[in-house]
């Protein structure tokens, strides 16, 4: 075996049968198991603290791992039984796979000493961590036992894309042990890189060809009963009878078809409210099944800011829900060298407005062995009530993304351009990123330019869309925007802290010519303690333009006029360890903020009876006075939360949002129970009421049934 600070290769068994108890009894664990794991957190270079031992094997339907975990202390730390739990924030076993071994994409599975599942997957070379948003079929056991914990996981060939001919996949296995405080892997992962990292995976060799995963047909049909009332509007109940179907084939065992007729997505978590005092329109990650699936295929193009393909804007029109009539989603990984995407919806025409088709296309060719050149491409055409195209009434977009990453992970960069075409218009955008990353210092430079006329309706580029509430128009302006920064991790040799690490952090907005408009200069210091509370601090001198009459407090107040503003403030953030049953997390700011002052505070407080029941709260408060004949203004979200696990498979969540500055009370109860594996009873209920008079709104039921059916 390789040493366990260089890369590690495990040799996969193959067996003839697998008994899925949690319990290492079996004559196949007579083998010898890989362990020596190495330490994350809170070194990377020291032997971890509880080894774990992990045996990996495989049938013709499945891929097997088993692990023991020892450990000296039962008391395990586990946020809820719920699916999709926090990986740093609990006891568990995770293995990370990359079946093409390309550091690039993969999927990860993990499992609690409770039993409780969390799978999903890993994008952008897991620099970022994974996107637990993914679900899919696979079975597990974990017993406790005198000296630790054991488990098993079961994984479906079918469930995970990869290439039958692929002889070598990446393959690492992650402990987290909050109760000494250490996350531990198999493969060395450099403190700096996140623990899923692909780039320091160890490989997992076959004797032979991996099992063909057969013919994977999979049929998701729904069924739905609702009630509603508009009481705003005076509208009559409504009883809503629907059905829908979701489909999932695999094309090749690396290429997946994903088909839906008459979407519903009434189960999804309600968006968590905020208040909003940026000017622009806020980001909320997309969380419906059908669009997550390779999801970076299509949405890693651009930037955060700078969106050509953004999927939460199918489906919806003026804040509202607009029925998808069908739509057909072909992604994944033709060979090792090569992945595609392709996507087409159409939703269906009424008062909000036209009927819409939303296409896309997008293509990946890897570039040496760490980086990807990318092909994308964005149509949106509107429709009118005979199906005709509406002349002019589309928005295109075509772009070109190169990514880039240094073998030993160090290096990382991105760099594009996108040009739009909309009716009469046409513009473009284009940005580069670098960051060099090593265990001590972190640098970071960032470019954005965006044009005037450059239009993304299918994506997400709030800055260069600027409303002006008085005319309740919106102002199209270029920017261009500079973005550097600068971290030192200091690692002191003895007591309670990990690391103390300064920051330099610079950012600044100009127009077309080059005048700036906003200007960014924030210094800071952040420290994170061996039991991963923290604590960070900060002061920002923030200078903005504002371009037009601007109500900045978005609470019905006056306009203030154009020119330039100070927002400078002082902010402080604790958040305590994790392990605690009462966690708490504390941030406060106070300063000037444009023609008065500034104090805001957040707070969010949960206590936990492990492993059944979660009651939490968050309160945010904002207080504006001002220096001049601008009303006061006081803005607050209260959010309290009860989360309870009646088991593994039955769940209850309620909570609500009592929000000031949009004048809504929301309260929102879901209840779910997974009858068989990805098999669900949803009863969701939602009231919403007005914040100052508690005047009812509308209320809604909805009894949802899915069933997952393998053919």
């Amino acid at each position: 075996m390789n040493s366990i600070f260089g890369q590690r290769a495990y040799s996969i068994q193959n067996i003839e049968h697998f008994e899925l108890d949690g319990i290492l009894d079996d004559s196949i664990y007579t083998n010898q198991p890989t362990t020596d794991f190495i330490q994350n957190f809170p070194t990377d270079s020291l032997p971890a603290t509880s080894q774990t031992k992990v045996w990996m094997f495989y049938d013709k339907e499945y891929l097997y791992i088993s692990a023991e975990c020892l450990s000296s202390s039962d008391n395990y730390t586990i946020q809820s039984l719920g699916r999709d739990f926090e990986l740093e924030s609990n006891d568990a076993f995770t293995v990370a796979i990359s079946p093409l071994n390309d550091q690039t994409n993969g999927f990860y599975f993990s499992i609690t000493p409770f039993g409780t599942q969390h799978e999903g997957t890993i994008q952008y070379g897991g620099a970022f961590g994974g996107s637990n948003v993914w679900d899919n079929k696979w079975y597990s056991n974990a017993v406790k036992t005198p000296t630790g914990w054991t488990l098993e996981m079961k994984i479906p060939f079918k469930t995970i894309r990869y290439k039958s001919d692929q002889m070598v996949w990446g393959v690492n296995f992650i402990r987290t042990d909050l109760i000494n405080q250490e996350i531990s892997t198999w493969n060395q992962v450099p403190q700096n890189f996140n623990f899923l990292s692909l780039s320091n995976t160890g490989t997992l060799n076959w004797d032979k060809s991996p099992p063909k995963a057969g013919t994977n047909v999979s049929l998701i049909p729904y069924g739905i009963m609702g009630w509603n009332k508009d009481y705003a509007n005076g509208t009559e109940d409504q009883l809503k009878l629907n059905a829908g179907l979701d489909a999932k084939i695999a094309v090749t065992s690396s290429l997946n078809l994903d088909l839906t007729i008459n979407p519903d997505f009434s189960q999804v978590d309600a968006d968590v409210q905020i208040t909003n005092l940026s000017r622009f329109s806020l980001f909320f990650p997309e969380r419906r099944q059908f669009f997550l699936e390779n999801s970076d295929l299509f949405e890693r193009f651009g930037f955060s800011m700078i969106r050509p393909f953004f999927s939460r804007q199918i489906g919806l029109s003026q804040g509202q829900t607009v029925p998808i009539l069908a739509g057909a989603r072909l992604s994944g990984s033709i060979n090792e060298n090569w992945r595609v995407g392709l996507m087409d919806l159409q939703t269906e025409g009424g008062p909000l407005g036209p009927a819409e088709n939303f296409a896309v296309g997008a293509i990946q060719r890897r570039v040496g062995n760490w980086g990807n050149i990318a092909l994308i491409g964005v149509n949106k055409q509107q429709f009118d009530a005979n199906s005709n195209p509406i002349t002019g009434g589309f928005n295109r977009i075509f772009g070109i993304d190169y990514n880039l990453q240094s073998p030993d992970g160090k290096h990382r960069g991105k760099f594009f351009y996108h040009h739009s075409l909309s009716n009469s218009m046409n513009d473009y955008a284009h940005a580069s990123w670098y960051m060099y990353n090593t265990r001590k210092l972190t640098f970071h430079w960032n470019h954005e330019y965006v044009g005037q006329n450059y239009r993304a309706d299918v994506g997400f580029v709030p800055r260069v869309q600027n409303y002006n509430s008085e005319t309740g128009e919106f102002i199209y302006k270029t920017y261009w925007r500079l973005e550097p920064s600068l971290t030192y991790r200091h690692y002191p040799k003895k007591g309670k802290i990990t690391y103390i690490a300064p920051e330099i952090y610079f950012s600044e907005y100009y127009d077309d010519k080059f005048v700036p408009t906003e200007t960014t200069l924030a210094p800071s210091i952040y420290i994170l303690m061996k039991n991963r509370s923290s604590f960070s601090l900060s002061t920002r001198y923030n200078q903005v333009r504002l371009l037009y009459n601007t109500d900045i407090t978005f609470s019905g107040n006056d306009p203030h006029t154009p020119g330039f503003y100070s927002l400078n403030d002082i902010y402080v953030y604790y958040g305590s360890s994790p392990i605690n049953l009462l966690n708490v997390e504390v941030e406060a700011a106070i300063g000037r903020y444009y023609t008065g002052n500034i104090v805001s505070a957040a707070t969010g407080i949960s206590y936990r009876i492990q492993p059944r029941f979660k009651l939490s709260t968050s309160i945010e408060y904002n207080n504006i006075y001002f220096d001049e004949k601008y009303d006061d203004v006081q803005l607050l979200i209260f959010s309290p939360r009860i989360d309870f696990q009646f088991n593994r498979k039955m769940f209850f969540t309620t909570f609500v949002q009592y929000n000031t500055q949009v004048n809504n009370v929301n309260i929102n109860a879901r209840f779910q129970y997974r009858f068989r594996p990805m098999s669900d009873l949803f009863v969701v209920y939602t009231d919403n009421y007005n914040a100052n008079i508690f005047g009812i709104k509308n209320r809604a039921m909805v009894i949802k049934l899915v069933w997952w059916l393998n053919v």
